[in-house]
C-alpha cells in the first residue's frame, strides 16, 4: 500500500492542502482450500490438469478451450492488432516533456513545476499509486505469459498471441515513463520512496488467481483495463481543475490507449462467448466468484504498517 509521505507538503502560500490519505480496498480472494475451480467444470475434458501449486488451482484449460485459442490466431494478428498503433504513429513520452536539448529546457521545467504547485497532495497520492501500477508492467506481461494456450514459448514467438503481448507491452511501457518523468520534474513527490515501492511491487508480484487458463485471464484483463482507463480519465479530469493542463493530457492519452487495451481485451472475451458459450459463462461466473484484484494489490511502500497499523 502507499504511503501519503510519498507526497511533499508544500507551504501554505503555494497552495497547500491536508494530504487525504487514499484507502485501497483490495477485492476478496476465493475462499482458502478451494480444490477444484469453477472454470475446470466445462464439458471439455481439461487438457494438463488441473494441478495444485501453492494451494492454488493451476492448468485447468480444458483442450475445448486450447482449440479455440488456436483457431483465434488469426483474429489476434488481425482484429487485435488492428487495434494497436504503428509505432511510427505513436506518442512517446518525450512529446509531452521539456526538450533537454533546447535552450529553453530550464524555462519549461521552471513552468512544470510552478504549475504542479497548485496540486493537491491526495491529487498526487493518487497519481503516484497509478504510476506505480504502471511501472510494474514486467509483472503483468510475465501474468499473460503464465496462459496456456497464448503464452510466448520463446521470449521473440512469432505466434499472434506472443506477438500481440509484447506489442500490447510495448505501447503500455509509455505510461509508466512518462509519468514517472513528469513527477520527478515536479519536485514534489519522494522519489526515492516510490522507487523503493515500484520494486517491492513488482518483486512481490500478483496474484490474480487465472490458473494459467486465457479464458480466466481474458477475463480478468477486461476489467482491468476499464478500471485504469477510468483512473486516468479521473486524473486527467482533476488535473485540469488544478489547473495543470498539460498533465490533463498527459493523464487522457494514457486513459485513450486504455480505452483500446480495453476493447481488445472484451472483443477477446466477446470470441470465447461465440465459440464455447458454456465455456466462456462458467469462466466468467468463476472471476466474479473471485472477485477481480487490481494489479496492484501487493503494493507496499514500506510504511504503510508503521503509518497506519497495518490496515487498509
Amino acid at each position: 500500500m502507499l504511503a501519503a509521505n510519498t507526497v511533499k507538503g508544500v507551504s501554505a502560500r503555494r497552495c497547500t492542502k491536508s494530504i487525504t490519505r487514499r484507502r485501497q480496498t483490495t477485492t476478496t480472494a476465493a475462499k482458502k482450500g478451494d480444490v477444484v475451480s469453477a472454470a475446470a467444470t466445462a464439458d471439455a475434458p481439461v487438457a494438463k490438469g488441473p494441478l495444485i501449486i501453492d494451494g492454488q488451482v493451476a492448468h485447468s484449460t480444458t483442450e475445448l478451450g486450447l482449440e479455440v485459442f488456436r483457431d483465434l490466431g488469426d483474429f489476434a494478428s488481425g482484429e487485435l492488432t488492428g487495434l494497436l498503433k504503428p509505432v511510427e504513429s505513436s506518442w512517446q513520452p518525450q512529446d509531452y516533456l521539456p526538450d533537454p536539448e533546447s535552450d529553453s529546457f530550464l524555462d519549461e521545467v521552471r513552468e512544470l513545476r510552478e504549475r504542479s504547485q497548485c496540486l493537491p497532495d491526495d491529487y498526487l497520492v493518487t497519481i503516484v499509486g497509478d504510476m506505480i501500477t504502471e511501472e510494474a508492467l514486467p509483472t503483468y506481461m510475465a501474468m499473460l505469459n503464465t496462459l496456456d494456450g497464448v503464452r510466448d514459448e520463446t521470449g521473440a514467438s512469432g505466434t499472434p498471441w506472443a506477438t500481440w503481448t509484447r506489442a500490447w507491452t510495448a505501447e503500455e511501457n509509455r505510461h509508466g515513463d512518462l509519468l514517472n518523468k513528469y513527477l520527478w520534474l515536479t519536485g514534489r513527490v519522494d522519489m526515492r520512496q516510490v522507487e523503493v515501492t515500484i520494486q517491492n511491487l513488482i518483486g512481490s508480484g500478483m496474484d490474480p488467481k487465472t490458473e494459467n487458463n486465457p479464458y480466466l485471464g481474458f477475463v480478468y484483463t477486461s476489467f482491468q483495463e476499464r478500471a485504469t482507463r477510468v483512473s486516468h480519465g479521473n486524473t486527467a479530469r482533476h488535473a485540469k481543475i488544478h489547473g495543470d493542463k498539460t498533465l490533463a493530457k498527459i493523464c487522457g492519452i494514457i486513459a485513450a490507449d486504455e480505452a483500446r487495451h480495453e476493447e481488445a481485451y472484451s472483443r477477446i472475451v466477446q470470441e470465447i462467448l461465440k465459440r464455447d458459450p458454456n465455456g466462456g459463462v462458467v469462466a466468467f461466473a468463476d472471476m466474479m466468484r473471485k472477485q477481480i484484484v487490481m494489479p496492484a494489490h501487493l503494493m507496499n511502500d514500506m510504511k504503510h504498517d508503521e503509518l497506519n497499523g497495518g490496515s487498509n
